[in-house]
């Protein structure tokens, strides 16, 4: 999956699938979270920086991790005075950050992780008390969203309730689901919704 990531990271941006999700799961997460420039926030699976650039002008620290280190070389090219986001490439799940952070957002990686519940402790241990998460990414599908095939692909999007009962296990209060975008293909119509929460405790 990562050598998949890596070959089309130059190409990545162009089209306007991408930038429109982008654009809408940052305005979905904008009008739920108070943003504000106290905050150090992780974008998970952060590829070329699609929303964590439109998030690193509003907070203090953005940090964007990935395991594809092309994509992630996307995204450090586009760093300025203006917006900075550092990049961390390696597996979270397997070897943790030192850092913790007041948020974790993500677009449209949850379904490239096998263990939806081992990803949802790892980001728990990530959070500083009363952290919040704020995730995108497509309610249950049949498969056909992703046109280049299922490589890499774990779930076939979600179902919010099973979600919501992986993230309450795990430590999450207050899981609210919300629409931000519907993907219109020839294959169909795919929503996209982004999942809020609070770190227990």
């Amino acid at each position: 999956m990562t050598q998949r990531f890596d070959a089309v990271a130059s190409e990545w941006d162009k089209g306007d699938m991408r930038q429109v999700i982008a654009h809408k799961v940052f305005g979905t997460i904008s009008s739920r979270i108070a943003l504000n420039t106290t905050m150090s926030i992780m974008d998970f699976g952060a590829g070329t920086g699609l929303l964590s650039f439109k998030i690193a002008p509003l907070v203090h620290s953005m940090t964007g991790v990935d395991l594809a280190s092309k994509m992630l070389e996307q995204l450090e090219a586009k760093n300025s005075a203006e917006a900075s986001v550092k990049t961390v490439c390696q597996d979270i799940m397997t070897t943790p950050l030192e850092s913790t952070f007041h948020g974790i957002v993500s677009s449209m990686a949850l379904h490239h992780v096998e263990d939806t519940k081992a990803l949802f402790t790892t980001f728990h241990a990530h959070l500083k008390k009363e952290g919040f998460v704020a995730l995108a990414d497509l309610e249950a599908e049949d498969g056909t969203f992703h046109s280049h095939g299922n490589e890499g692909v774990f779930h076939f999007g979600f179902e919010r309730e099973a979600l919501r009962a992986i993230m309450e296990e795990v430590g999450f209060d207050n899981v609210r689901f919300h629409h931000a975008h519907t993907v219109v293909k020839e294959e169909g119509e795919y929503p996209i919704f982004v999942v809020t929460a609070i770190k227990r405790g």
